[in-house]
Order: C-alpha cells, then structure tokens, then sequence
C-alpha cells in the first residue's frame, strides 16, 4: 500500500506555484511581533519562578537566559548568530556562570577556540571546493550512469552518491541541498514528471524523497557528516571527558547504516511507488552531462587528493593531528592550489555565521554544565527512570530524544539544548558505560531531520521542489522515523557491547 492512500484524507489545500518553489512568505507584523516577544516571555517565565530546590540562583538565572536564548534561535526576531552572542554576553555582564569579570570573559569566548566549531567552519569551505571544482556533480553523475537503468537503480544511485560525499562533506545541507539536489532535480522532467502536478508521482516523487533520506541515514553514519555530530562531540568531552574518535564512531553506527542505506530506497519504492519503473534515459543523459564536463581537470583532481588525505588522517592520525588542524590544512592546499580563491574563502558570509553560531550554542550548553544545572536535572529525573528494567530504560530515553524533534526546526538547536541534558541523565543510570550512552543519543542526530518539512536545512529545498506533497513528507517522515529507531534500537545496544564501547 502506498503512501497516497495511507494519507489520503490529509492533505491541504494545493499550494501556490511560488510557495511551492521554496519562495519565503513575508513576515506579517503580527507573526513578527510574536517571533520577538517569545523568548522573553518563556526566559522572563523561568525568571519569574522561584529558584528549585538544590539550585543556585546563578544557575536557575542561566537556564532563563538558555531557554530565551534557544527560543530566539528557533523564532528569530534577529538572526541566530547574533541571538546566540547576545545570550553569552547577558550570561557575562551579569556573572551567571563566573563572576569574576575575566573568568567571565574567557568563558564567552570559549566556544570560538573549540576545535570543533573549526571543523564546522571548514565544512563550509569543502563545500565550496566541490562546487568550484563540479568533483560533487560528478561523483553523482557516474553513479547515475552506472545503476540508473531502472528507477530503482536510480534510488540506489542517489544514495550511494550522497554515501560517498558524506564522509569529507559535515555540512548536510551543502552536501544534499547544494550538490545532490541540483543533480537529482534535473532527472524527473527527461520522463515528463513536473512539480506540482499529478505527473509529479511519475518519478519525480520518488527520486527527491528518496536522495532527502539518504541524506538522514549518512548523517549519523559518519562523524563528519552532519555538523551537529561534532558539536556532539565537543558536549560529550565536557560533560564526561571523553573525545569519541571518527573511527569509534563510523564502526559503532556501521551494522545499522548498513541495513538502512540497503533497504531504504527498496522500502520507499514500495511505500511511494514510482509510476515509472525503467529508466533508461537518465544514464544516457548523465553520459551527455560528463561528455559536457569533459575529463578531470587539474582542480577535481587535487581537490580529490586534498580530501582523500583529509579522510585519511581523520581514521588514522587523530592521535597525532587534531582532525581541525587537518582540515584547516586542506583549505590552505585549496588556496595554494588554486581551487577556492582566498577571496571566497574571506566572503562566505555563511560559513562564518555558522561559526559565530555555533561558538555561541557550545558556550551555552557549557555554561548549563559549569553551573551545575545539568547536574541537578539530572538528580531530579534518575528516580523517575530507574525503576524501569535496562532495555527500557534505553528505549524510553533515545525514544523520547528522538522524537523530541517535532517541536524544534534545527538540529543544531536540538543538540544544543537536548543532547547535554539527556546526556546528564543518562549517565546516572549505570545500566551501559557513559561512553555508549552518548553514542546512543549521538547517533540519532542525523535520523531525526526525516521526521519533518522543517527539521533540517536540506528539507525547505526538497520540500519547496513541488515534488513532495505536503501530506506525504509527514506521513513519510512519521514512518521512516519508526522504521528507523526500530532497527535502531534492535541493533546498536548488543552491538555496542560486542564491541566493548
């Protein structure tokens, strides 16, 4: 049974042709005057409420500026960057989380010397790399070449073109959004499939949906996958004093990517059926693309090199390079190399607004465990889980995290204000090692962008193609996201302990 008949009775109204290439709506002055009362009213909510019990003043006063702080991010009066910084500095001048003004200070600016917060800016700049270079559009034109032949194989295609980027692309976005939609995009209209019409279904449905999530499953698969990871990493070193290595990671999710990325675009192809089965066109179109790029010119090539050393050292020389270090290296080799420009490298206004904002959020989430806020949530919530037998106690907890995304439209604010404090809890519950679980919750990050039209930054692209309807992207993320922690939840926890984590 397909999708269209399970949620037949839900869809909407049709959307208008603008709303449906991604074209933002304005602002109306009510909607914006909302977006900017919000923060203060939950921030001045927790503020207004007696401190707990067990609690300094300081630190129930931090949460207050956190929650505002996170409630800005998500409702945006002001850009998130800026929203994030404006939270630090409250939390300085008024001494939340140090009094002393110097302290103060170097604890503000903590986030921007994290080594991760670099990687995540450096993301940004491979992603430049492979879009000056077209090596990304490449990468997928072969595989569309090699298995394209029926849809199915198309499906595999997509996935195993977002696999391959995955590893050396942590910006999600960049990686689905800016190389693999561009590409997959162009496939459906060769077979007469257009957005926002019925003969959407012919192909076209199929193909989007399927390249978004594979996006999800390669994104808890690899570390430097999905930026979220890495700023997961930097949480778990400061709340358990652990640095979780690429390899660690990569073998701990292996068994459960595996069985997803094998399974996914065969589920999907029985879930939302494409009306087309064959495709012989798209390998002869993707032949005419490549014969259009000629062969590998002097950039792909060393841009292929640069990250190739790049994997290379982040498996196997992280105990002698700090895997920043080493991307900054492949970026200086782009400019010397003349694959990105200095110029670009200075003007990609995103890379350092990301940076700013991520700074800030690691800054945040430190601040929650210097003040020893995690520590008492943490108290509070043991008695309530620690009657539950242990399979259930995971369950309850990752499930609850997990599904916990509906209510947020980032993942970077998921993991900033969730991951540390569930991370807290669970520790206290000594039924697997604190190292497992913050691989539990860890790896989810990237599963939880299927789940809605807003979760992640690649799904506003996806969803805005006119491609997939807007009862469909539910209906689907609601099934894969319990196909996904199914298979999740059966594997990893044995697994984890076969591999003594």
């Amino acid at each position: 049974m397909s999708v269209h008949s399970v949620a037949a009775e839900v869809d909407g109204p049709p959307r208008a042709s603008g709303a449906s290439r991604g074209v933002t709506r304005p602002r109306t002055r009510q909607s914006t005057i909302v977006r900017a009362v919000a923060p203060f009213a939950i921030g001045g909510a927790v503020l207004l409420t007696p401190t707990p019990a067990g609690l300094t003043a300081n630190a129930w006063h931090f949460f207050a500026v956190f929650l505002a702080t996170i409630t800005a991010i998500v409702t945006e009066p002001i850009p998130g960057a800026a929203a994030g910084l404006l939270g630090v500095f409250i939390a300085t001048v008024f001494g939340l989380v140090r009094p002393a003004p110097a302290q103060a200070t170097a604890w503000a600016l903590s986030g921007f010397s994290n080594s991760t917060v670099w990687l995540i800016f450096a993301a940004y700049m491979f992603a430049c790399g492979y879009s000056k270079t077209g090596l990304g559009k490449r990468i997928a034109l072969l595989l569309i070449r090699a298995l394209g032949h029926r849809t199915l194989g198309l499906g595999y295609a997509v996935t195993f073109a977002d696999m391959a980027l995955a590893p050396v692309t942590p910006s999600a976005t960049a990686r689905s959004a800016g190389t693999i939609f561009p590409i997959v995009r162009s496939i459906p209209e060769l077979y007469g499939s257009h957005p926002d019409d019925p003969s959407a279904k012919r192909i076209g449905s199929y193909l989007l949906y399927t390249a978004l999530a594979a996006t999800m499953v390669t994104s808890s698969m690899f570390l430097t996958g999905l930026a979220p990871n890495t700023m997961a990493i930097a949480l778990i070193a400061k709340a358990i004093g652990v640095t979780i290595p690429w390899m660690v990671w990569f073998k701990g999710f292996l068994p459960v990517g595996l069985i997803l990325i094998l399974i996914q675009p065969a589920l999907l192809y029985w879930l939302y059926p494409p009306e087309i089965k064959q495709a012989p066109e798209a390998p002869r179109w993707a032949a005419e693309q490549l014969r259009g790029m000629g062969p590998m010119t002097r950039q792909e090539i060393t841009m292929l090199a640069l990250v190739i050393g790049a994997l290379g050292f982040w498996i196997g020389g992280a105990d002698f390079v700090d895997p920043a270090i080493v991307a900054g290296f492949v970026i200086l080799g782009m400019v010397i190399f003349g694959v990105v420009p200095w110029d670009d490298i200075v003007s990609h206004s995103q890379a350092w607004n990301t940076l700013i904002w991520f700074a800030t959020l690691v800054t945040l989430a430190g601040g929650l465990a210097e003040t020893k806020f995690l520590d008492w949530l943490a108290a509070s919530m043991v008695p309530m889980l620690s009657g539950l037998g242990a399979y259930a106690t995971i369950a309850g907890i990752v499930l609850t995290f997990f599904f916990l995304h509906y209510f947020f439209a980032s993942i970077t604010a998921h993991t900033a204000t969730l991951f540390p404090l569930f991370l807290a809890v669970a520790v206290k519950i000594p039924v697997v090692t604190p190292v497992a679980w913050a691989l539990l919750l860890a790896y989810p990050l990237g599963m939880i962008g299927v789940l809605t039209p807003y979760a992640s930054g690649q799904n506003a692209v996806y969803y805005g193609s006119g491609f997939i309807k807007r009862k469909d992207f539910w209906v689907l993320g609601l099934i894969l996201g319990v196909i996904y922690m199914a298979v999740y939840l059966t594997v990893i926890v044995k697994w984890l302990e076969y591999l003594g984590v």
